[in-house]
């Protein structure tokens, strides 16, 4: 595996009432059986695109050649959506190597504050700045008011016969506001598969061309989320399959523990939209019905200065993700000639890795001293592979999480009720 996830801490063997029990556990187990062969059912009836897109590489030549395009011609790129529109290329595009001078500026614009739009606009050159437009459903209100809000500056700003040269659009096929519109303006528009759901979307188009816009190996990022994946269609057991150990422990911890959150907690700078990317994964496909445990993203050393204390000392209801790299021996040195002092001797000669690595076990065994239920997860290095394993590893055990709960992983019947409310108050607004 690309990763190793030791989950032993999460047990009453090791940290005694505030663990799982073996019954309990072994119980859960057996339930996800029936989960990880309705992915393999899925998988066969084609029923769950999401499923095939890791070895799906049919689609990577278009959108490369999209990706150089967008290079060749744009200092400024903005990625207009939100949450599953979003944070799946957002979480990839921390991978990017060091921007150089030639490569463009990519902003996720996944919000609707007018400020935000204000200060960007002052700063881009409008012929030098292109636009990705993510709408699954192709009437997200706020992409929407992105997309008209932008289309109406731009062709302001430039010739209308240049107009669509800046923009692209990803959406599902069939009659929809943001699809008309593309047509009218003749915009290139990219097919949304409507069997991919927006969080889940992440190995789709949605992701793949920002991620090869700053320059990653989009086939990479399929390759290693096709390795986690690969063992449930070979017929792999739940007990040996870390997602479905992953799940079980959540809910059964939730059920019988009294465990009502869920931390991740990676200690890389560049797995901080991938905490976002979770939270909103967990948390859009699980609360349903009075189910569901609450995430938390989190950042390793920085949360150790915010969240920590409360972690130890506060109520026992959360299990904790932490995610490690092996960090020792990396990065620069403190010299021993500016660490001479007894207060910080014990930095001197040591690299910052190593300092982040001894954080990293100490904050894991003062977790489990404190009995708090403590998964690990090591990774050897950050790369397109890696990253892609996590994100299926994440996507399989929410999706068996969701059938341990006998909740649809893949609606979100709520947040349309609160959609339909927001367009009745603005409508409202209007009619003033």
């Amino acid at each position: 595996m690309i990763y190793q996830q030791d989950t032993s801490n999460c047990l009453a063997q090791n940290i005694g009432d505030a663990g799982l029990g073996d019954d309990d556990y072994i119980s859960l187990l057996k339930s996800a059986e029936a989960a990880l062969e309705n992915i393999r059912a899925r998988y066969q009836d084609n029923s769950l695109p999401l499923l095939h897109l890791p070895e799906t590489s049919s689609d990577l030549d278009a959108l490369e050649e999209r990706a150089e395009r967008y290079c060749e011609s744009f200092d400024d790129i903005l990625i207009l959506g939100t949450g599953g529109s979003s944070l799946g290329g957002k979480s990839f595009c921390e991978l990017a190597p060091p921007t150089s001078i030639e490569q463009p500026r990519l902003h996720f614009m996944d919000n609707i504050d007018p400020g935000t739009f204000e200060r960007l606009f002052q700063n881009v050159a409008p012929e030098k700045t292109g636009f990705i437009v993510i709408s699954k459903s192709g009437g997200t209100a706020e992409t929407m008011t992105q997309f008209l809000y932008c289309l109406d500056i731009f062709r302001n700003a430039l010739e209308e016969n240049l107009l669509n040269q800046h923009f692209t659009v990803i959406t599902e096929p069939g009659e929809r506001p943001l699809r008309r519109l593309a047509e009218h303006f003749e915009i290139d528009i990219i097919d949304h598969d409507p069997g991919v759901g927006g969080r889940f979307s992440a190995l789709s188009p949605v992701g793949m061309l920002p991620a090869l816009i700053v320059g990653l190996e989009a086939s990479e990022l399929r390759a290693g989320a096709l390795s986690v994946l690969q063992p449930v269609l070979e017929g792999i057991s739940a007990s040996e399959f870390a997602p479905a150990i992953g799940a079980a422990l959540n809910i059964g911890l939730a059920k019988k523990c009294g465990v009502g959150a869920t931390v991740i907690m990676p200690y890389l700078d560049q797995l901080t939209s991938f905490g976002l990317w979770f939270r909103q994964l967990w948390a859009e496909s699980l609360g349903k019905s009075g189910e569901g445990t609450t995430p938390i993203n989190a950042l390793g050393t920085v949360d150790q200065h915010s969240q920590l204390q409360l972690y130890l000392d506060g109520p026992k209801d959360k299990m904790f993700t932490l995610v490690f790299s092996r960090v020792a021996q990396s990065g620069g040195i403190v010299p021993e000639d500016l660490a001479d002092s007894p207060d910080l001797s014990y930095l001197a000669g040591r690299r910052m890795g190593d300092l982040l690595e001894a954080e990293q076990q100490a904050t894991a065994r003062t977790l489990i001293n404190k009995n708090r239920p403590t998964r690990i997860i090591t990774i050897d290095r950050l790369d397109e592979q890696t990253l892609g394993a996590l994100m299926m590893h994440f996507m399989l055990e929410t999706i068996v999480a969701a059938d341990l709960l006998g909740v649809n992983a893949f609606d979100q019947p709520a947040v349309e009720n609160g959609k339909i409310l927001a367009k009745e108050y603005l409508t409202k607004m209007t009619e003033k």
